[in-house]
């Protein structure tokens, strides 16, 4: 079942959307492959950590973190990928890995690629390895107030 959290908030912004069950996978790409939907067109979270702040980087599944140029686009002093540990009890609630891309309800800044902007829909882990959500991007956008920039691909 996708995060309740994320669920109650959707429900109470009055927001459409699906849910898709896949098998159960631990890649982004995997899961865009069992729920038959281009790799481009599936959003995953990568957790960083900016200047020693933890921070979500939204992305193409099928695209990698360019670390360059995302600390040029949040104008830090160093950008580097967060450990697990490191962010595993902020998420309680979802499967480590599976974090949905609502930093929002997580006190953490979300920095979100803008190629997953040409797209009308949205996809992204719904907090399992076995369920993705899927909504409008102007939704996502809405809701969740990403800073976006050119940072993968």
């Amino acid at each position: 079942m996708p995060v309740k959290k994320i669920i109650e908030f959707l429900e109470k912004n009055n927001v459409k959307y699906n849910t898709i069950m896949h098998a159960p996978v631990f890649t982004a790409q995997e899961a865009a492959a069992s729920a038959h939907i281009p790799g481009n067109e599936l959003a995953k979270t990568v957790m960083v950590k900016i200047d020693g702040k933890m921070a979500m980087a939204v992305l193409p599944a099928s695209c990698k973190v360019d670390f360059d140029l995302l600390k040029k686009a949040s104008g830090a002093e160093s950008v580097e990928l967060a450990a697990e540990g490191e962010f595993e009890n902020m998420f309680p609630e979802c499967d480590i890995g599976a974090m949905p891309p609502f930093g929002n309800l997580y006190n953490t800044d979300v920095f979100e690629d803008e190629t997953l902007a040409e797209d009308k829909e949205i996809a992204f882990s719904a907090g399992s390895h076995s369920e993705l959500i899927k909504l409008s991007h102007t939704d996502f956008e809405r809701l969740v107030h990403p800073k976006k920039a050119r940072f993968s691909c």
